[in-house]
Order: structure tokens, then C-alpha cells, then sequence
């Protein structure tokens, strides 16, 4: 049950953050709604709270944890480069926006196959 919230949560926060880019590139008044600016923390709350669940509901922390703290660093990274990506303009925006998907998309493959290495 805490996997799927957790799935549904890395869903609607990626969603929210792609479709938050296209309102501020697009240089829409709703990007400074409320909703707009307060409902992405929740989202990310609970996901990082879920995230939290299911490490020590499956008792991760007990055995090999490397690609536990990878992701963890991996996260860091993309919440920086989502930072910078919302508060930019131009080729930063676009290069910060692509470095945060490449850190979305490492850190679901290492959560599928629990290899920080994945790729060696």
C-alpha cells in the first residue's frame, strides 16, 4: 500500500514540476497561484515521507544500503537543478530542467533494480 502511494506521489511531483516549467516558460499568471506554490511542497512532503516508510518497512537499512544513500544524494542533485530550473530563464532553465530529469531518471532505475551501478 505505501509502495503505491509512494508511486503515485513520484508521479503527480514530476508531473507538477513539468507542467510548473510550461506555466513559467510560458510566462502564465497561474504560476504565482497558491495552489501552484504550496500543493508541490505537500506532494513532496509525503513523498519523501513514503520514501522514508518504505526503507525501514523493508528493513533496507540492514543489508546493503549504498544505493539507498546514491538516491538519497541523487535527490539532493535534483533539487537543486529543479531549483534553479524554476527560477531561471533561457538555456540555464533548460539545462538545469534537463540535469533534473536525468537525477528523476537515475534515481528510478536505481530504485528498480537497487544497483547504483547500474549502468557499468
Amino acid at each position: 500500500m505505501i509502495k503505491m502511494l509512494h508511486l503515485l506521489l513520484v508521479t503527480i511531483s514530476i508531473t507538477g514540476f513539468i507542467g510548473r516549467i510550461i506555466l513559467s516558460e510560458t510566462q502564465s499568471p497561474y504560476v504565482k497561484h497558491k495552489v501552484v506554490v504550496v500543493f508541490p511542497h505537500v506532494v513532496n512532503g509525503l513523498l519523501l515521507l513514503s520514501g522514508f516508510t518504505l526503507v525501514f518497512q523493508g528493513q533496507w537499512l540492514a543489508g546493503e544500503y549504498g544505493w539507498i544513500v546514491v538516491k538519497i544524494l541523487a535527490l539532493l542533485g535534483y533539487i537543486a537543478l529543479a531549483t534553479v530550473a524554476m527560477r531561471q530563464r533561457g538555456r540555464n532553465r533548460w539545462l538545469a530542467f534537463f540535469g533534473a530529469m536525468a537525477c528523476f531518471t537515475y534515481i528510478a532505475i536505481v530504485a528498480v533494480t537497487k544497483n547504483a551501478l547500474f549502468f557499468l
